[in-house]
């Protein structure tokens, strides 16, 4: 999905409908700040809000999808792009955690022998600190990978209002988590609760 399209048709037809940002925040019961952050295109609405979203807009969820409106002749054509994108970005988010998950395998694959062989054979102090420093190199440089892979891997998902978002790089490393939560601000309730991974935005 083109989000900054579909913010952009957002934005058209709120205008359309005579609606500030605060109008259809309040009739939507969320925040102004999170109708704009969809408008600029840095979100897309949660899947509990699209039927009302698209209500209050006088438009179809295809439409809101498709960021356009859509003639009566294109309407399933739309619709089975639609699906087709909604597919595809869930396949390349299982891609990127896959490939997450795979970087962070070799990258212990890599580190570990590199310690072990500098902990267990006699050799040089200056060769012993030097495989330690390629070992931490490689674990860093990998968690860095596998870090940005997983981020950008579909969103989270808020559990107190179903905002699904992506965190910024700082939050997200800093958050604790288990293997399909993390422990996250919602931009848009504001609740810090651990937030479920969801493949699509």
């Amino acid at each position: 999905m083109n989000q900054v399209l579909i913010g952009a048709f957002i934005a058209t037809e709120r205008k359309r409908k005579g609606y500030t940002q605060k109008h259809l925040s309040e009739k939507l019961g969320i925040s102004d700040k999170t109708v704009s952050k969809w408008e600029r295109g840095n979100g897309f609405p949660d899947v509990s809000l699209l039927l009302p979203l698209c209500s209050e807009l006088d438009i179809t969820v295809n439409e809101l999808l498709s960021g356009e409106r859509v003639s009566e002749e294109d309407y399933c054509k739309k619709a089975e792009e639609n699906m087709v994108n909604l597919v595809r970005e869930a396949g390349e988010s299982k891609k990127k955690i896959m490939l997450s998950a795979l970087v962070s395998m070799l990258v212990i694959i890599a580190a570990v022998p590199l310690f072990v062989v500098a902990g267990a054979l006699p050799m040089k102090d200056w060769i012993r600190v030097l495989l330690v420093v390629i070992g931490f190199v490689v674990i860093s440089t990998g968690i860095a990978i596998a870090c940005i892979l997983d981020r950008e891997a579909g969103a989270f998902e808020c559990p107190s209002c179903g905002t699904r978002f992506v965190p910024e790089m700082g939050e997200y490393i800093m958050g604790p988590h288990t293997i399909m939560k993390r422990k996250l601000k919602c931009p848009n309730c504001g609740a810090h609760r651990y937030c479920k991974k969801v493949l699509t935005k």
